[in-house]
């Protein structure tokens, strides 16, 4: 029972960090859930030799292959999540803007690497 409770709870990992990715990184190109070059901080805009809605896209290639890694190769695509997370949740709190998001991003991060270590026990 338990290692099917574990099965279960992977999978759901593997599946939520795989697609969640995915579907945010094609929306950079559609904007359909929100306007993601909002969420450029102005002192990465003045950076970066982007405009913000081109480096969203650019965003958004790394979070596909990011989840395509996860469903692929889930416990390196997990630690690749986890460490994509903590970046951007670092660049929000360094350039002091939308904080929430921030600390949204930081607890997802531990739900990747929870589930780089549920592969730890036995793979999918």
């Amino acid at each position: 029972m338990m290692d099917s409770n574990v099965q279960q709870v992977r999978l759901i990992l593997k599946y939520t960090y795989g697609l969640v990715p995915i579907i945010a990184g094609l929306d950079k190109f559609t904007n359909l859930l929100t306007d993601w070059s909002h969420y450029v901080s102005p002192g990465l805009s003045d950076i970066v030799p982007l405009e913000a809605g081109a480096f969203m896209m650019v965003v958004g290639v790394i979070e596909i292959i990011a989840g395509v890694l996860v469903l692929v190769k889930p416990k390196i695509g997990a630690l690749v999540v986890m460490a994509w997370l903590i970046a951007i949740a670092l660049i929000l709190v360094l350039s002091g803007t939308f904080i929430d998001v921030a600390v949204r991003d930081l607890v997802i991060a531990v739900g990747a690497f929870s589930l780089a270590k549920l592969l730890d026990s036995k793979p999918l």
